[in-house]
């Protein structure tokens, strides 16, 4: 089984969102892949869901587990439906086969490169977790340090995604997890994720909104590594 680890998180996270993870992790080598002008990654041209999903596989050598949470975890579906030779497991969080009505992304897009990502903090914030959680100025700071073209090429990315046919051809052992309150990929959505990859296993978090991985660690960690 592969020690090497790539990571994989949401639109609008850095690399940061998979600290929580560090200690489930410590001993695996670790790439955390980050979206164009997301944290390190510059802003370049994307070309769609393939086109980072193979940017994933070309930012480490050999075979690996893959770790994908919402829009990160398509990439890591894609990767591991196209080159499934390079992928030994799969952990898919929090995600679902589409995200809503393409025209909502394209217009999400038009706002934040006209407005910046200050216009829709609150309503993303409000989605990635639940109003108890303690810590949300931190991820709110993450997500407003983000480049606004970066994140609005990545919604137009996301507006062209149906994953329905990647998700159905995987063969390689895979965990879905949900989080049990999640608004944007709710618990329904990785059942049906479970349904189409034979074999898998589904996990609902309770008590836990997008960034499962953040505001239950100790419950996705515990799953993650009896899964690895």
């Amino acid at each position: 089984m592969s020690r090497t680890v790539v990571l994989c998180g949401s639109l609008g996270s850095t690399a940061a969102m998979w600290d929580p993870q560090a200690p489930a992790l410590a001993d695996r080598r670790v790439v955390r892949f980050e979206l164009p002008g997301h944290g390190a990654a510059p802003v370049v041209e994307v070309g769609g869901v393939l086109d980072l999903a193979r940017r994933v596989l070309a930012s480490v050598d050999g075979t690996v587990s893959l770790v994908g949470l919402s829009f990160g975890a398509s990439l890591c579906a894609v990767a591991a439906a196209t080159v499934p030779a390079r992928v030994d497991r799969l952990v898919l969080a929090c995600t679902s086969t589409r995200f809503g009505e393409p025209a909502q992304w394209r217009e999400r897009a038009a706002v934040v490169r006209a407005e910046g990502l200050g216009a829709i903090v609150d309503a993303v914030m409000g989605r990635w977790f639940s109003p108890a959680f303690v810590g949300v100025d931190t991820y709110r700071e993450m997500f407003l340090s983000v480049d606004p073209e970066g994140y609005a090429r990545c919604c137009e990315a996301i507006a062209g995604w149906e994953g329905s046919g990647a998700f159905g051809s995987i063969a390689i052992p895979t965990l879905v997890v949900a989080g049990s309150t999640d608004p944007t990929s709710p618990p329904g959505d990785a059942e049906d994720i479970g349904r189409r990859i034979r074999g898998s296993r589904v996990e609902v978090i309770e008590g836990a909104q997008h960034l499962a991985n953040v505001e239950r660690a100790d419950e996705f960690n515990a799953l993650l590594e009896d899964f690895l």
